[in-house]
């Protein structure tokens, strides 16, 4: 009788087992089929060797940790497969998934990339908190997707990563005093501080990074600007110019960015998406942070090592130059309409945040001039370039 009721029981255990089967497909639980790891190949508008690029590697590492292997970058220099201003067109061409760089290098294409950066003057005198508030609480963030994707009409998915300021005013062969004494000086600017540098008196020329250090050895600038600091000092510039000033209101407050083509950010899962945001927002604070400790030890090393002088920039210039400004942007708002959008947006964030935060904040300098008190300024004495310029050879 047991070995029947056994028998039974074992059969009604087969039929349920195959009637499971049917209905499921398995009497074992799916397991999830693993996603192969994405890999994107992205290029920087900056050499390998400045600290620019090392924030574009700390974002790769953290997307790769962060995601747990699922996303990873191949980090590349300016050049390695296209030049250093052609980044976004090749990021929408696919050539490139995407790409570490800089809007204000776009205002060929049209005005308003520049104030994607902060704009000059940190745009009616926001701080780089302040740029980010009206990124990610002013409607920034969208205006910034509007432009690439409907004025630009361009297949890229933009996010801020990079700040960068602030800038100094740059590197001169001779001592500036004021607004006349560096006017018809040939000095390197890019971007629409360019413009504004030009309205001002100045001939500008437009170069990469890499190659203002060998325009400069050649004679042909008088001057430059490039970033300040850490930057600075890993260019060479102490090896060419003496003279530093500091500091600009061209780039005070400075914000680069990472593209991505749409298309491959679209095949990223929701949740990588995520992962790419958030990893942008933690190396623009964790790289900036670094940053300003290694620009301070620069700063020291430019003037005990390498004999720079380094001076505050005449405040007739810093004011000449936001004067200028305004009157580009206001003839740029009576032609574009767009450009007029983001430039009000940013002013009506800016009227509320700024005037706050100067009621509620006190000066860096009240408790820093108690703790530190400054030293009275150098005057600019004349000091003999460390390498001269060898004379620009004639190519037959």
């Amino acid at each position: 009788m047991k070995r029947l009721v056994s028998l039974r029981l074992g059969i009604a255990l087969a039929v349920l087992a195959g009637a499971m089967v049917l209905v499921g497909g398995s009497v074992e639980p799916q397991k999830a089929t693993a996603q192969a790891p994405v890999t994107l190949k992205m290029q920087a508008s900056w050499p390998a060797g400045l600290t620019l690029f090392d924030n574009f590697k700390m974002f790769a590492e953290r997307v790769e940790k962060m995601s747990g292997g699922r996303v990873k970058i191949e980090v590349l220099p300016a050049g390695a497969i296209v030049p250093a201003f052609e980044v976004l067109d090749a990021t929408h061409k696919k050539v490139l998934d995407g790409a570490h760089t800089w809007a204000a290098y776009w205002v060929g294409k049209h005005k308003a990339a520049v104030l994607f950066t902060g704009g000059p003057g940190g745009t009616f005198g926001m701080d780089y908190v302040d740029a980010m508030g009206w990124m990610y609480e002013g409607g920034g963030w969208e205006l910034y997707q509007e432009f690439y994707r409907d004025v630009l009409k361009l297949n890229v998915i933009p996010i801020p990563i990079l700040p960068a300021g602030p800038q100094a005013f740059g590197w001169f062969k001779r001592p500036i005093k004021n607004l006349a004494d560096f006017k018809g000086m040939k000095c390197r600017q890019t971007g629409i501080a360019a413009e504004v540098f030009t309205e001002m008196g100045m001939r500008t020329i437009n170069l990469p990074g890499g190659e203002i250090i060998p325009a400069a050895e050649r004679g042909v600038i008088d001057c430059a600007e490039w970033v300040g600091g850490i930057e600075d000092l890993k260019l060479g510039f102490h090896n060419v110019w003496k003279y530093h000033y500091t500091p600009g209101m061209h780039e005070n407050v400075t914000i680069a960015e990472l593209i991505i083509n749409r298309d491959v950010w679209n095949k990223l899962a929701p949740d990588l998406q995520e992962i790419v945001k958030a990893a942008a927002t933690e190396t623009f604070f964790r790289w900036w942070m670094r940053w300003q400790r290694q620009n301070a030890d620069a700063i020291k090393e430019l003037q005990e090592k390498h004999k720079v002088q380094i001076l505050k920039t005449p405040p007739d210039i810093l004011v000449e130059f936001l004067k200028a400004w305004d009157r580009i942007a206001s003839r740029e708002s009576e032609k574009d309409p767009f450009f007029k959008k983001v430039l009000e947006s940013q002013r009506q964030y800016a009227s509320i945040v700024v005037p706050a935060k100067r009621f509620m904040f006190p000066e860096y300098n009240f408790a820093a001039n108690y703790y530190w008190p400054p030293k009275p300024a150098a005057a600019a004495a004349p000091a003999a370039p460390a390498k001269p310029a060898a004379p620009a050879k004639d190519k037959k």
